[in-house]
């Protein structure tokens, strides 16, 4: 069976595939525009994206604004037509600019999580962007679409549903983590299916839903497809390829994984993330404290002088190939990954495995 184009409004992604954000730095315009041009969706991850390591707490929403702008203009000039998608986490102290400059760069979507997106319509009033949120259960699907009709009179386009096995900080609990087969995304999925078809009916609508999490193969796209999402978000095959943006270091780290490796933490925003275990996060879980001074403070719910170490710089550090000082985020499959290859050659791989199980 062909595998379904993923329609968004009036977008239509030829292989149902959105390649997910990776922050800080990983996907940028080449590895979005590498995946955008083979038919799929490619996101640029727009935390911390621009030069603001030493820049000024008054230069870094600007800095971050013009950086986003630029990568989104790259990626659109090399992706020859193909679907750009841009990340603004709603907890971030630049969200507003960062929402002004993916508008004013031309992107094609704009992804929204790390909190819900309730004001964003009024943010993109006037464009054609289409809006995408990120959340992990049918409640949060539902209190987005009654928040937005009820004060912008419109739905999202898309839903993006994160589940409990993706990569970095998660939207689940301490507590929910330790039972992760409670929380199966293709349950979470199916409800969301539902909660958003039934809405999508009553406004007359289409409203595809994209589950993300823990997604590897064919298998697992035909197995989402089956279950009513419109497409899928993969984000950890796409680090070991040519074109992702991240050092060399970095995708070896994904390389050298082994399952044991793959471990969750307490960021310094007192949310879990999923990362390679290496002899930081030894330290750090252990309780120790890397010194730092923050002249711009990245994220609303972090305070600098209660942390133990800026989660910017280390995501820098690493998307550097710094591992000494950093860490890498990554979903619980990234020890599946035995080889760097290209976007071009793992969509269609991708692509040609969902056929065979569909």
């Amino acid at each position: 069976m062909k595998i379904p184009p993923l329609i968004i409004g009036d977008l239509k992604a030829s292989a149902p595939i959105v390649q997910g954000a990776m922050g800080v730095r990983v996907s940028k315009a080449m590895l979005a525009a590498a995946v955008a041009k083979e038919g799929g969706i490619g996101t640029i991850a727009s935390v911390c994206i621009g030069p603001i390591e030493n820049s000024k707490k008054t230069e870094f929403a600007e800095l971050n604004k013009k950086a986003l702008k630029d990568e989104i203009i790259k990626a659109k000039s090399l992706s020859n037509g193909g679907i750009i998608a841009v990340n603004i986490m709603v907890a971030l102290t630049d969200y507003v600019t960062l929402v002004e400059g993916a508008i004013e760069g031309g992107a094609d979507i704009i992804v929204s999580g790390a909190g819900l997106p309730l004001s964003l319509p009024a943010l993109t009033k006037g464009s054609n962007v289409k809006l995408a949120p990120i959340v992990s259960s049918a409640r949060a699907a539902r209190v987005i679409c009654e928040k937005w009709q009820r004060s912008y009179s419109r739905l999202p386009d898309a839903f993006i549903v994160e589940g409990i096995l993706a990569g970095g900080h998660l939207g689940f609990s301490f507590k929910d983590l330790e039972n992760p087969q409670d929380f199966p995304l293709e349950k979470i999925t199916a409800e969301v299916v539902n909660e958003v078809n039934e809405i999508g009916k009553k406004y007359n609508k289409h409203i595809p839903v994209i589950p993300g999490g823990g997604i590897f193969d064919g298998k697992d796209i035909a197995k989402m497809l089956k279950l009513g999402a419109g497409g899928v978000q993969m984000a950890t095959r796409f680090v070991c390829t040519d074109e992702c943006d991240a050092a060399q270091e970095f995708k070896q780290a994904y390389l050298d994984a082994k399952e044991e490796d793959i471990t969750i933490i307490r960021s310094p925003v007192q949310m879990p993330g999923r990362v390679i275990r290496n002899e930081f996060v030894k330290n750090v879980v252990m309780g120790g404290k890397v010194k730092f001074e923050c002249p711009y403070r990245c994220l609303k719910t972090c305070i600098p002088m209660q942390v133990p170490y800026c989660i910017a710089k280390v995501l820098i550090n690493a998307v550097n190939g710094n591992l000494k000082d950093g860490f890498v985020f990554v979903g619980q499959n990234a020890y599946r990954c035995t080889e760097i290859t290209s976007v071009k050659k793992l969509m269609q791989e991708l692509v040609t495995e969902t056929e065979k199980y569909l």
